[in-house]
């Protein structure tokens, strides 16, 4: 089944950055969420972003450190009352979940074109 196309306008809405994982961790009880603070080479603090993702990172710590793609222009939602500002930009599921990460390391912020 094919989804719903949408234009190159629509397309253009959303904002795709490279962030640095500053810090990873489990969101106490829950089995699928991870706490990241992000920079993304604002200004401002690192965001929180509440991610999914448990289940594919065995140790949050092996997250610190690496530049990996976020949505970035999303409104903020709070997930197990905590805030999330992002979401992260991720590819397949069980044995075929991938990061996107770049080829080599970029400025944090650097735009997806």
């Amino acid at each position: 089944m094919q989804k719903e196309r949408i234009s190159i306008g629509e397309f253009s809405k959303i904002e795709v950055k490279v962030g640095t994982v500053r810090s990873a961790e489990r969101v106490p009880e829950t089995d699928k969420l991870l706490r990241l603070e992000v920079y993304f080479g604002e200004e401002e603090s690192p965001r929180q972003i509440i991610s999914g993702i448990a289940a594919y990172v065995s140790e949050p710590a092996s997250l610190v450190g690496r530049q990996l793609a976020f949505v970035t222009n999303l409104e903020p939602r709070t997930i197990r009352g905590l805030e999330s500002d992002g979401m992260l930009f991720a590819v397949g599921s069980d044995e075929s979940f991938a990061f996107l990460t770049p080829d080599r390391e970029v400025p944090p912020g650097t735009s997806a074109h």
